[in-house]
């Protein structure tokens, strides 16, 4: 896969995961993490951190899932590959967090990995169509 399909593949990951997380994060789900998380969040979002995250996560998004699933000229992979990506992303985080943060509540991690999975699916599925 060339630069330019790279490129574009990345930008249509990007832009499709970070507009849903804003939806999510600042819209339909913001009062759940707000009644659930209490006090673990912060008053206002520390965008460098944040940023970066989705730098990482997309490269890699498109790394493992939509270049992969581009090459063998299948929808449906980019989309399977990109649920257990988010699986196990989201996992990584939601099940650290209830292991080793006290209070850590279920419902949270449920709901995220849930998200987690949904949001990287659409996301790899919407990466794909661009690289094709």
């Amino acid at each position: 896969m060339n630069t330019m399909t790279f490129l574009k593949a990345f930008a249509a990951t990007g832009a499709t995961m970070f507009a849903l997380d804003l939806v999510w994060l600042g819209v339909v789900a913001k009062g759940f993490y707000a009644k659930e998380m209490g006090s673990l969040l912060r008053p206002d979002v520390k965008w460098v951190p944040a940023l970066l995250f989705y730098v990482v996560y997309v490269t890699a998004v498109v790394v493992f899932v939509v270049m992969p699933a581009a090459e063998r000229r299948s929808f449906g992979r980019a989309l399977a590959l990109g649920a257990f990506f988010g699986l196990a992303a989201y996992a990584t985080y939601d099940l650290t967090s209830l292991a080793l943060i006290r209070d850590f509540p279920l419902i949270v991690v449920l709901v995220d990995l849930a998200w987690g999975i949904a949001l990287t699916a659409v996301a790899s599925s919407v990466g794909y169509a661009a690289a094709r």
